[in-house]
């Protein structure tokens, strides 16, 4: 594949309302795309917001396509495509939480069959998740469920997380859901590389960190929650950024605006395959607070999250998207401050005891 795409192309965009997908499509259009987006359903505001956008009114179609359920839905929209974005995480919890990973892991695989059917789509970039990427030296045994590990010098593509029920598990902090959203991500961004990595069609996976800044949604996002969670002290967002740092020693963060010009950068690549890690800041959750503590005193950061948290040494050694070219625009202070603006913007609480749940 020589040829670079052009903004005559038309993409296909899947979960087109979620966090990062509402804003991609939203670039897409700005460039002069034509884009597809799937929704699972036809909310009002899903639609409202997605309408609203410029271009839409010409240049974008909706799909109702469940991923999860066989239908044309999603053939239709990747249909005469050239480029499809696979943004959206199909997840479901049935009372067998095998069948659950396994129905996520193989809505992914469909995604790459559909395209390859398509008999148009050149290139596939796979929105991945960092927490696939974890440092962990899976050599040690874990001991007694603390979560007692060590872990690598570097954070990099090399890496992958364990989908060892038993060593997820034994990590502090977490829930089954989201050890089973790990599982998920982990395996179907190892199948797509490996079942259509030397396919005709371009399989790009892109692993970003924890995503902050804006959101074009009337709420937060649940990664804006964890990002916050040193201020709002939820306590299901502070447990789920406890068990990301056990997982990934520290937490790797990007802006939203980064992350969509990132899968912008892939679609223009004359050519361009395989993994790689999206994040531009990797910081402890103590980090994290003492930020907020001097930027916004007028929060009142609470002290047991200024003091007593670990300090792991892994550095982050990821450069294959900086060496393709890519620059981010923010760093990961933009990150933190943007998500306190769109906080205060939508009449969160900051400072104060929040609800128990995101």
């Amino acid at each position: 594949m020589g040829e670079k795409f052009c903004s005559s192309s038309r993409v296909c965009v899947t979960g087109g309302s979620g966090y990062i997908a509402s804003s991609l499509v939203k670039k897409l259009l700005s460039e002069g795309f034509t884009v597809h987006a799937t929704l699972r359903n036809l909310d009002k505001w899903k639609v409202d917001m997605l309408k609203s956008f410029e271009g839409a009114e010409t240049r974008l179609k909706l799909f109702e396509a469940d991923m999860l359920k066989p239908d044309e839905g999603l053939e239709l929209a990747i249909q005469g495509c050239d480029f499809v974005f696979h943004v959206a995480t199909p997840m479901l919890a049935p009372e067998d939480k095998n069948a659950a990973v396994d129905a996520a892991v193989e809505a992914d695989l469909n995604i790459a069959k559909a395209c390859i059917r398509s008999g148009t789509v050149k290139r596939l970039v796979y929105t991945a998740s960092a927490t696939a990427a974890s440092p962990i030296k899976l050599k040690l045994t874990m001991d007694d469920g603390n979560g007692s590990h060590e872990f690598n010098d570097f954070i990099d593509e090399t890496c992958w997380s364990t989908t060892a029920t038993n060593i997820l598990h034994s990590i502090p902090h977490g829930n089954d859901f989201f050890r089973d959203y790990i599982t998920a991500k982990t395996l179907a961004e190892k199948g797509l590389l490996s079942s259509f990595g030397d396919s005709d069609m371009e399989v790009v996976t892109l692993a970003c960190g924890l995503v902050g800044g804006d959101t074009l949604h009337p709420h937060l996002p649940g990664s804006l929650n964890l990002i916050l969670a040193r201020l709002t002290n939820n306590v299901f967002a502070l447990n789920i950024m406890n068990f990301l740092e056990e997982l990934l020693a520290k937490i790797p963060i990007v802006h939203i605006e980064d992350v969509v010009n990132a899968h912008i950068f892939c679609l223009n690549q004359a050519s361009m395959k395989g993994r790689f890690l999206c994040a531009n800041g990797y910081i402890s959750i103590t980090e994290i607070a003492t930020y907020y503590h001097n930027k916004y005193p007028e929060f009142s950061v609470r002290k047991e999250h200024l003091e007593g948290g670990r300090e792991y040494g892994t550095k982050w050694g990821s450069t294959p998207l900086l060496d393709k070219g890519f620059k981010y625009v923010h760093g990961w202070e933009t990150v933190l401050d943007g998500s306190v603006s769109c906080a205060i913007a939508r009449n969160v609480q900051l400072g104060v005891v929040a609800a128990e749940n995101v």
